[in-house]
């Protein structure tokens, strides 16, 4: 998967810098990107813009992965697998794949990680637990390269 240079804040104007959007993709959108795009949404709140979407979306979320995030004080339950879309990849300044990177469209001037993950599908929660604290490690990563302290 090709990669861009570390991102850099867009200027929107003099006052308010761009609020990045970032896009988590994995086959079904049940587990390793709703628990991402969980983690971020949770670290960063409205600072970042927060998308999830899949390759061969499920219907519903993993429910291992939905306890696993509750354990964190992390609520995903309610959340939808999606369908990924072109426009969805366009509209994002950084897209993290994991586990289906062939089947994400590449455009210039996006950034793209492909985080390596084990899948939580058939897992037991021990299994999902190191999973997910895995994710929490590099969304937090992200966070601080997306939102340097001042």
């Amino acid at each position: 998967m090709a990669s861009v240079p570390a991102y850099t804040p867009r200027v929107t104007s003099t006052h308010a810098p761009h609020r990045p959007t970032v896009l988590f993709v994995c086959v079904h959108n049940a587990g390793r990107s709703q628990m991402a795009a969980g983690y971020l949404q949770h670290l960063a709140g409205d600072r970042v813009t927060v998308l999830s979407a899949g390759s061969e979306p499920k219907d519903q979320i993993n429910p291992i992965a939905v306890e696993a995030m509750a354990e964190e004080g992390i609520d995903i339950a309610h959340n939808v697998p999606r369908v990924l879309t072109t426009e969805s990849v366009k509209e994002s300044d950084v897209v993290i794949t994991m586990g289906c990177g062939d089947a994400c469209p590449i455009f210039p001037g996006k950034r793209y990680e492909d985080w390596e993950l084990d899948d939580p599908a058939g897992q037991g929660i021990e299994s999902v637990r190191v999973i997910r604290d895995d994710i929490k490690g590099r969304v937090q990563a992200l966070v601080a390269e997306l939102l340097p302290a001042p």
